[in-house]
């Protein structure tokens, strides 16, 4: 898995080398392409913020995303247990293409990979050095892949073995509600989601629901003398049939949302910081990773490498600990056709 990891960030740096400064042009900045990776959360169909500009008419957008999140709790609630320790990474294959004026469709293919990883001593360290508390990662094992929730004594989700494979394939459409093209653009558009239960429930690359989301995303530029402004947000439903995962605890209706705010000082380089958050998506538990609204805050940036292609590059902690992964290194390539 160390040899799969390297190969992408060797591809990541690949680009930076080969293609700077290469045709470099004005910098769109949107919000990174990524959501709760919890385990518990990532099977389901909570959706990417995306772009309030859609693709158009005739044009194509393909994505390549890659999550890595580091995983480390063990808590207990009254007669119940959760642990959460491995590393889970997910590479998610994105293809959107305008087929009219304002209208957009899309699929979404993701390939899911739990592992006892690598990261644990690096993030041990940097706690120690920065004086961070370790939390459980004091009494867990190094390289442990465990998942594991327990309900009067029984193992309800029990993952403890190197596992890949594919996850829950998602299919988009979009609307162009409003748009304004100038120095300042303006954007409003109107987003839907279909996930199906393509992903095997037992190693948690899927969740068995058919799952779908709505809602709204938008956008507002700004140029200014300290350069390029953009304020992004998005807010959403999604709506669940009963899954295979903890079915009797499964809630049906999640909402969600996405508020950020991105600078380009320069015509190829833009910093970002965006917040994911989304009600609980079970019930009837004492604990929060289960049972608790989850917020996650993510800092980054963009860089343009070739005329229509940028890098996404961010890391997301959990703002409400416990309910996401401690740690997300997030990298996304992105070209426009």
């Amino acid at each position: 898995m160390e040899i799969y990891i390297k190969k992408i960030f060797t591809v990541i740096l690949s680009l930076f080398i080969f293609a700077y400064p290469c045709s470099l042009y004005s910098l769109e900045l949107t919000p990174f392409n990524t959501q709760n990776q919890s385990p518990f959360i990532q099977i389901y169909g909570l959706p990417f913020p995306g772009d309030a500009h859609l693709t158009p008419p005739g044009g194509k957008d393909f994505k390549i995303i890659f999550d890595l999140a580091n995983n480390c709790l063990d808590d207990y609630a009254g007669k119940e247990r959760v642990v959460v320790d491995s590393e889970t990474y997910r590479t998610t294959l994105v293809g959107r293409y305008g087929i009219a004026r304002g209208i957009e469709f899309g699929v979404e293919i993701p390939y899911i990979t739990h592992s006892s990883g690598f990261l644990d001593a690096f993030i041990e360290n940097y706690h120690s050095a920065f004086g961070f508390p370790q939390g459980d990662r004091e009494r867990a094992p190094r390289g442990r892949l465990l998942y594991q929730y327990q309900r009067n004594g029984i193992n309800r989700i029990k993952v403890d073995s190197f596992d890949s494979g594919l996850g829950d394939i998602r299919l988009t459409t979009a609307l162009q509600l409003y748009q304004k093209l100038n120095e300042s653009p303006t954007a409003l558009a109107l987003r839907a989601s279909l996930k199906l239960p393509t992903g095997e429930t037992d190693q948690l690359h899927g969740s068995g629901s058919t799952d779908m989301a709505v809602w709204l995303t938008a956008s507002d530029d700004h140029k200014l003398d300290s350069g390029h402004w953009t304020i992004f947000g998005a807010v959403g439903i999604l709506g669940m049939s009963d899954g295979k995962i903890l079915v009797d605890q499964q809630r049906n209706l999640v909402e969600f949302g996405t508020i950020g705010i991105g600078w380009s000082p320069l015509t190829w380089f833009g910093l970002k910081i965006q917040i994911n958050g989304h009600t609980s998506f079970f019930k009837d538990s004492d604990l929060v990773e289960l049972n608790g609204n989850s917020a996650q805050l993510t800092i980054g940036g963009t860089v343009a490498v070739f005329k229509q292609t940028t890098v996404d590059i961010g890391v997301t902690e959990d703002i409400i600990i416990k309910t996401s992964p401690d740690v997300v290194f997030h990298i996304a390539v992105q070209s426009h056709f």
